[in-house]
């Protein structure tokens, strides 16, 4: 008799400790985990590599039968998901104890015959899954499936009082039809609700009063007040105030804008900083960003998938065992047919495809890469096209401080030298990088007498018995000091760049300019090499003017680029792009990129980008870079070739079940015994390269790697 009760006994007691060790391990990586290199697999592959652990094996093979790391980073990008997650553990573990309770009735009745009829029954819960599945297939129109056929076998193991068997392959099949609806289920995308982050409640200024009202009750003409780090509610024109408004997420721009009455804003974008009073233009369903919702909903996504490649070569084969079955049953009886319908004709591809991406999506979760679509594993082997939106994907928050611009007198070090000792200490990515300049031209700071900041305008400080402002040109009219005809030509130069001026002033007189430029990210251009090398082509889509599109094109070896591009011509760039016979990856990270994201065969975005990216793309680099693009890369490479070993041992094993049948009178029993040691022959190809890469991949770091952390440093290092 096979154990079947110590055999789930045990992967139950797996499965408990795992539970119970999951808790002390996320505390663990909370406290001590470092950060990652962010080294590229191909790089850890030459290090030598210590023997396989065999208890993380065993681990880390349940912890991508359940989803865990892959669980962990979708919490880390929408903890309100973990409350979810646990609901559904909870379900879970209800539902294996029903299961062990349906085993252990179903054992008895080999002792106890009136208990048969509940044995029945329990072998039917234990098969409820496929059953999910058959009738899945029969909605869509698929009546001969590799799930129907294992559901028959069951029935007709039952109906010839093959009843532990059929307890074993209502287990087994129960297990793997569950990972199968599990896989399926996460593999489909959810779009963004454009105003989650939106407050329910709003406040509304009514006759000099500010009165506190519901979002939805919002009408076109009232006047809203939106304070410094609140998300804009509503597409508006500003009635009173002033402030710097981010709106990179839907117009592409790479800097904040200032914002002064008589300006426009525009729902979704982020007040950086100051107080203002907006009159209500569009609200809901009218906005900018709810538009571009709209479009989402209407873009085509990619259908095919992994499982269904594997499940098609399997249902190819089902006419032909069921032929076999047929003709076997009048020639050598009933259990013989049985025997046959047991031979595994590239069944189990629909289950070690599915398997098999399960193992990767561990793999991946490891090196930071959360795969939210299963099918992209069959799409990215495709990918010949892969197109970079500019802002925020090849760029980076923090600017580059570039020209500096000196006027009347002043020399450039000196400028450089009192803008940092004005913004020393300040936060802001501007500051860091003027602060970062100065460090590396090793200026000696002076000390900073008295200072006084206004939020939006630009920062005054005392220095040297000097003052010294540094801000945009708004903040030093606003201060009474005029600036020079001398300086048009430098602000149309910048301007056409998509360069930000920063300016400065000693006492009542303008100093000089500094020029922010794009941070174009560190690893981007190695990147891009390594796909060319793959033999992709490259593309770059932006929202900014030609030249600093053409100029970033040509610092990264980019040949094809579209400049000037608007938010909904995107997607119509990438349908062009697929309509030439290309299959194209995007990456992006805006609400503007969504559309694109949307439109393109796989999407990549990365994490910190805005929530209409994230969710609408099929993958996300937790890391917040680009360096995992080559490990993406080869860990699908490696997985084709997983998949075309599951080929080998999905067709020998039955070959030689039905010629045993005939010639050696294979029973049912024997036949199950070729098959499910086929089946440990796949799962041991399967979860193989979770031991390859075992120590090439550390445990999953929970930290946001992709922040920039500034270690303050004492003045005199500067």
């Amino acid at each position: 008799m096979i154990p079947i009760i110590p055999l789930v006994v045990v992967g139950g007691a797996l499965v408990a400790v795992h539970k119970r060790r999951q808790q002390a391990r996320l505390r663990k990586k909370l406290q001590h985990q470092p950060v990652r290199s962010g080294e590229g697999v191909s790089q850890q592959s030459r290090t030598p590599k210590p023997p396989v652990n065999i208890k993380r094996l065993l681990r880390d093979t349940v912890d991508a039968l359940l989803f865990t790391d892959r669980q962990q980073l979708q919490d880390a990008m929408d903890p309100v998901s973990q409350q979810a997650h646990e609901q559904q553990l909870k379900k879970s573990r209800r539902q294996m104890q029903l299961s062990l309770g349906a085993v252990g009735v179903a054992s008895l009745a080999s002792f106890y015959p009136l208990l048969t009829p509940v044995a029945v029954l329990a072998v039917l819960y234990l098969m409820r899954e496929t059953f999910k599945l058959v009738w899945k297939d029969f909605k869509n129109g698929r009546y001969l499936s590799l799930y129907l056929i294992g559901a028959i076998v069951t029935l007709g193991l039952i109906a010839t009082g093959h009843l532990v068997l059929a307890i074993f392959v209502g287990l087994m099949e129960g297990f793997f039809a569950r990972i199968i609806n599990n896989l399926e289920d996460n593999s489909q995308g959810r779009l963004v609700n454009v105003f989650s982050s939106h407050p329910e409640q709003v406040w509304v200024v009514q006759s000099g009063v500010e009165l506190q009202v519901a979002f939805h009750d919002l009408q076109v003409g009232d006047q809203v007040r939106v304070n410094a780090g609140e998300v804009m509610p509503v597409d508006g024109r500003i009635v009173e105030g002033f402030g710097q408004v981010d709106q990179h997420i839907l117009t592409g721009e790479s800097q904040p804008v200032d914002k002064e009455v008589g300006d426009e804003v525009f729902a979704s974008t982020l007040l950086l900083s100051g107080r203002l009073t907006v009159e209500v233009m569009t609200a809901g369903e009218d906005t900018v960003a709810a538009k571009i919702s709209q479009l989402l909903n209407e873009t085509q996504s990619y259908k095919d998938t992994v499982i269904l490649r594997g499940r098609k070569i399997a249902d190819n084969f089902i006419p032909v065992k069921l032929g076999i079955a047929a003709l076997t049953v009048p020639l050598l009886g009933p259990s013989a047919g049985l025997a046959v319908m047991f031979a595994d004709l590239g069944g189990g591809l629909g289950i070690s495809g599915s398997m098999s991406v399960m193992t990767y999506l561990q793999i991946l979760a490891r090196q930071q890469i959360l795969i939210k679509d299963g099918r992209v594993f069959e799409a990215l082997r495709a990918v010949d096209t892969v197109v970079f939106d500019k802002t925020g994907t090849l760029t980076q928050e923090q600017p580059t401080l570039g020209n500096i611009h000196a006027v009347d007198g002043f020399t450039e070090r000196e400028v450089l030298r009192l803008a940092a000792a004005a913004e020393y200490r300040q936060p802001h990515p501007v500051a860091r990088a003027i602060l970062a300049r100065a460090e590396a031209e090793h200026l000696d700071l002076p000390a900073v007498e008295e200072t006084s900041y206004e939020v939006g305008y630009g920062i005054k400080v005392g220095v040297e018995g000097q003052i010294v402002r540094v801000g945009s040109a708004r903040f030093l009219q606003r201060e009474g000091i005029a600036l020079p005809g001398s300086i048009a030509a430098i602000r149309q130069h910048a301007e056409a760049d998509s360069h930000s001026l920063i300016y400065v002033a000693v006492d009542d007189q303008l100093a000089g300019l500094l020029e922010m430029e794009p941070t174009i990210r560190p690893e981007a251009c190695e990147m891009i090499q390594v796909l060319k090398q793959r033999g992709m082509d490259v593309y770059i889509i932006s929202g900014d003017h030609e030249a600093p599109t053409r100029n970033m094109a040509k610092k990264l070896g980019v040949e094809h680029y579209f400049a000037e591009t608007l938010p909904e011509n995107k997607a119509d760039l990438v349908k062009q792009l697929r309509d030439e016979g290309r299959f194209v990856c995007f990456v992006g990270d805006g609400i503007n990129d969504a559309i694109a994201l949307k439109a393109a065969q796989v999407s990549v975005s990365l994490k910190g980008a805005s929530t209409a990216a994230t969710d609408t793309a099929q993958i996300i680099f937790m890391d917040g870079t680009l360096k995992n693009l080559l490990p993406l890369f080869e860990l699908v490479d490696e997985f084709e070739d997983t998949m075309r070993r599951n080929k080998v041992v999905a067709f020998a094993p039955g070959i030689m079940t039905i010629g045993g049948v005939f010639f050696l009178h294979f029973g049912v029993l024997t036949s199950m015994l070729i098959l499910y040691s086929s089946i440990l022959g796949e799962l041991v190809n399967i979860f193989w390269p979770l031991a390859k890469h075992q120590e090439a991949l550390p445990e999953l770091p929970l930290e946001d790697e992709g922040e920039t952390h500034v270690v303050e440093k004492p003045r005199e290092d500067l």
